[in-house]
């Protein structure tokens, strides 16, 4: 992927901790490197087809101006959530913040700060057996939709599905999404975790009724095992009630450990026939 650099943007701010900084300010200097496909623009000559790095510019130096920050951790974040929010055609940016007249007393060039942030691609898992099944899956996506810096991209159709594991209850309705977000695997768990409590979710049975369930399916190609989260989710492979709908948005999707499409996945669960509802 290519990319466009802006480099040591020089700023008098009033970041920092101690109240000289605030009251007195500083001169700050902001480089950013932005990952950008400039090869329409390149070929056609199309500034839409690329990023204004003029633009660009003035809207880092109102981020940064707009009001005095302990950190410059703090200016970086803000700078590049601005940009990837604003500016579509950048899938990846590194900003970096220097600090050269910071409060140490021995010689040095600069204290800086570099950071490298982008979207991410999530496909999730939806499930209700309780309650307006449907109406639960609609509503936890409207709340998956809005939470912060996150957008749903893709929703497969909702499809009706026999239990899984313990079978003693009401048929589920399930659906996948595709989500864009700027949060973090973490900061994602929480949030769902927080959507599934807000909408009643009480955990008493493994597998057991519920009125929204949402799985993290995959977080780009990240393998993830954390004690409270495995991502791949360990059980994709044997689900159709997961493998159909995620076909139906994503079915060339690579597993990353499978090594074989969502497609491919769903094909050969069907002809083993064990596939299950949830």
């Amino acid at each position: 992927m290519d990319k466009i650099y802006i480099n040591n943007l020089e700023f008098i701010g009033f970041h920092g901790v101690f109240p000289e900084e605030k009251k007195l300010g500083q001169k700050f200097l902001v480089s950013l490197e932005l990952i950008v496909d400039t090869r329409e623009a390149g070929k056609t000559g199309d500034l839409t087809k690329s990023v204004h790095y003029g633009l660009v510019a003035q809207d880092v130096e109102r981020v940064f101006l707009e009001k005095s920050i302990d950190l410059i951790e703090t200016c970086a974040e803000n700078i590049a959530e601005m940009v990837l929010k604003k500016y579509e055609l950048v899938k990846e940016i590194k900003v970096t913040v220097k600090k050269p007249w910071a409060p140490l007393q021995m010689h040095f060039e600069n204290v800086a700060v570099e950071i490298s942030r982008k979207w991410h691609k999530v496909y999730l898992s939806l499930g209700s057996n309780m309650g307006d099944k449907r109406e639960n899956l609609l509503e936890a996506i409207k709340r998956v939709g809005e939470l912060e810096n996150t957008e749903v991209v893709k929703s497969s159709t909702i499809l009706e599905t026999e239990p899984f594991g313990y079978i003693e209850q009401d048929n589920f309705l399930n659906a996948c999404l595709e989500v864009k977000t700027l949060l973090t695997p973490q900061e994602f768990l929480s949030s769902i975790l927080k959507i599934e409590l807000d909408m009643g979710r009480v955990r008493e049975i493994k597998w057991g009724p519920r009125v929204i369930d949402i799985d993290i399916l995959f977080y780009d190609d990240e393998i993830i095992q954390e004690d409270n989260l495995a991502v791949p989710h360990p059980w994709i492979c044997e689900r159709e009630f997961v493998l159909e709908p995620l076909s139906e948005i994503a079915p060339n999707y690579v597993h990353p450990l499978e090594r074989k499409t969502i497609m491919m996945l769903a094909r050969k669960l069907k002809e083993s026939g064990k596939g299950n509802g949830d």
